[in-house]
């Protein structure tokens, strides 16, 4: 496959699932303001660009900010808006791979977006945010459904899988590491789409070390940063299989499979209280994780190598 569309693919991948889980954080986030009277709003919105990695003057953070900032920014891949806007882009240059359900639903969305931030502006943003978690759950419904198992459903996947490590990361960061301004557990949970499945799990009341556990090492729910972080090693196993080269016969072939796999094998063999008791510090590591595993998955399948120069016999 050209880098160039496996590269496109990846991103695809990761942009659709920011765009979803960055609209789970700002729903609740939104609900939370209106529900808690007694909430500080500056230092809320503060915290949340900040965790989001668009810090500001707490001084100017306030509801307002937030949402122009990661909603509704057009040339931002950060926000849902831009990052919904990047991945029709990607899909464009790789529409020989995509079927043309996924190309036709990510068209459709971007399409409808000015349409959905001017009744987010007039009515209150909960709808955009519900229109983006149901497309992108039809974008990678459609994947499963229309793609081969091949090397395109392997990139796709391994950006989405990453991303989700990321973005599940932050969501817990924004419980542990916000103080007296962090939201309940109940409603993290309720923002990784992991609240039922949780008390249909444990069949009682929310336990914080018990919700923290579950959304880091639950082997069944896909959006738990374990089962994320093992998807992602086994797509990456797939690939390297597919890409293997001279010389790489030892071990892990890739520089990415080992990132992803120490960290999951962190997740696995290390004792869940002393995750627990050093939880900001591990949810820290997991986001540099997911930085140098998508550096190390752009040197290791998009980087393009230089042409091979053939030269006649004997001109040497």
């Amino acid at each position: 496959m050209l880098s160039r569309i496996a590269e496109s693919l990846f991103w695809i991948g990761r942009y659709v699932e920011r765009a979803d889980d960055t609209a789970r954080i700002l729903d609740v986030h939104t609900q939370r303001l209106v529900e808690d009277p007694w909430i500080d709003e500056q230092r809320a919105c503060a915290n949340l660009l900040a965790l989001m990695g668009a810090p500001c003057d707490p001084a100017e953070a306030d509801t307002e900010r937030v949402l122009a900032t990661l909603a509704f920014d057009r040339t931002s891949p950060g926000s849902i808006t831009g990052a919904l806007s990047a991945a029709r882009e990607n899909a464009r240059g790789a529409r020989e791979v995509l079927s043309a359900e996924i190309w036709e639903s990510l068209n459709v969305t971007h399409n409808a977006l000015p349409q959905q931030r001017t009744m987010a502006r007039r009515y209150g943003p909960h709808s955009l945010f519900r229109f983006v978690r149901e497309r992108s759950a039809m974008v990678f419904g459609l994947a499963d459904a229309t793609m081969s198992r091949d090397e395109s459903w392997l990139f796709l996947i391994l950006g989405r899988s990453l991303e989700r490590v990321d973005m599940t990361s932050r969501m817990l960061s924004t419980r542990v590491l916000a103080g007296d301004a962090a939201p309940s557990w109940t409603l993290v949970l309720r923002s990784t789409g992991a609240y039922e499945p949780y008390l249909r799990t444990y069949r009682g009341a929310v336990n914080s070390s018990r919700a923290a556990e579950f959304l880091l090492l639950d082997r069944l729910f896909p959006r738990s940063v374990f089962a994320a972080l093992e998807q992602a090693e086994g797509c990456l196993a797939e690939l390297e299989r597919a890409n293997v080269r001279e010389g790489h016969r030892i071990g892990v072939a890739g520089e990415a499979h080992r990132i992803v796999g120490r960290a999951r094998t962190m997740l696995e063999f290390m004792q869940t209280d002393e995750i627990l008791a050093g939880l900001p510090t591990r949810l820290d590591e997991l986001q540099r994780t997911c930085s140098a595993a998508s550096e190390a998955v752009t040197n290791r399948f998009f980087t393009e190598q230089a042409p091979q120069i053939w030269v006649p016999e004997g001109a040497v």
